[in-house]
């Protein structure tokens, strides 16, 4: 039989990296993909709510909990399952956990995910939010996302137009329709880098944006970037207490660039729209690292994480998180948007 248990520890904080979250009604462990569709299945029968929660690293759990079926997601898996342009597919369970995917590509000479070193959370969380960092992003290598789709009660392979990959988002954010089973990755039979696009990460490795590394060298110094930042998981260390970047980075046309007249960082994108650094303006709108709330406080690391100093409550992480949000559109116009998904809770 599969495994699918009553957890132990109910209250959901024990589950996600801020260490909040109030209890779940149901809370079950499922180590196998069929029984993770079967508990899915039965709860939209009897419709009581559903959340499926693996690595808890993206998402913010209100104080009240979750009064529904809360699945932890713990299936496992690593295999080949074909060859594309010269390269292989993977085929990874969703509760596997994400760096260790990145470790296993990178000891066996296969490339496209190395950048993406250290973050923390599942193999299956990372279509949702097409999680990206350093100039890539998992839509690049994504060949098919396996998900159970519950208006239609079956599992189905998206490619990845269906997948609607944008900027930290895609199909299946805010969107309960789909579980995410398994993710299929194309990857490159290669010692070296993909091309570094990210100029932080090229000057740290000292060469010239576009040129490839090795992948150890790529990972490494990835890793070490991070570890800077509070962006690698430390239990002793609250500045990783946090869903990582809380906020994502504006993306504004050009017409709204130009009548901001900021003298800030910023990226073009293809399509004519400007990326703005959201640090950079949360920072120049009087929040710098280790602002502080109610047990709460911005990461003295980086701007970016709204952390749990240990005695915070979901509650104050949004006044948090309110408060920045609103200094910054007092400031500058301009509105950030969270990055995390919300359980229960609102900005």
């Amino acid at each position: 039989m599969p495994d699918v248990t009553a957890a132990s520890q109910t209250d959901l904080s024990a589950y996600t990296t801020l260490r909040l979250g109030g209890p779940a009604g149901i809370l079950t462990v499922a180590s196998e993909t069929d029984q993770v569709v079967a508990t899915v299945r039965n709860a939209t029968r009897d419709r009581r709510p559903v959340f499926i929660l693996a690595g808890g690293s993206n998402v913010v759990i209100g104080d009240q909990g979750f009064d529904g079926t809360v699945v932890l997601l713990r299936t496992r898996g690593i295999r080949q399952v074909g060859e594309q342009d010269g390269g292989v597919v993977l085929r990874v369970a969703a509760g596997e956990p994400w760096d260790g995917l990145v470790a296993y590509a990178v000891e066996r000479d296969l490339s496209g995910i190395e950048c993406l070193s250290g973050i923390p959370g599942s193999t299956g969380a990372t279509p949702i939010q097409n999680v990206g960092a350093y100039g890539q992003e998992v839509a690049h290598t994504i060949v098919a996302v396996h998900a159970y789709d519950r208006e239609q009660d079956t599992v189905r392979a998206m490619t990845p137009a269906e997948c609607g990959f944008a900027y930290r988002a895609s199909v299946f954010k805010h969107n309960d329709r789909y579980v995410v089973l398994e993710v299929d990755f194309g990857l490159a039979r290669s010692g070296e880098s993909a091309p570094i696009r990210y100029a932080e990460l090229a000057r740290n490795l000292g060469v010239e944006v576009g040129d490839r590394v090795p992948l150890q060298q790529a990972r490494d110094t990835v890793l070490k970037l991070r570890e800077q930042k509070g962006m690698v998981l430390d239990a002793e260390d609250r500045d990783t207490w946090s869903v990582g970047s809380f906020f994502t980075n504006p993306v504004v046309s050009a017409a709204e660039w130009a009548r901001l007249g900021l003298d800030a960082p910023h990226w073009p994108g293809d399509d004519g729209t400007v990326k703005i650094p959201a640090a950079w303006l949360i920072e120049r709108a009087g929040f710098p690292k280790g602002f502080a709330g109610a047990g709460v406080a911005i990461s003295s690391k980086h701007t970016l994480a709204l952390t749990n100093r240990g005695t915070g409550t979901t509650g104050a992480l949004l006044d948090l998180a309110r408060t920045v949000r609103d200094g910054v559109r007092e400031r500058f116009g301009v509105e950030l948007h969270p990055e995390p998904v919300l359980v229960n809770c609102a900005l």
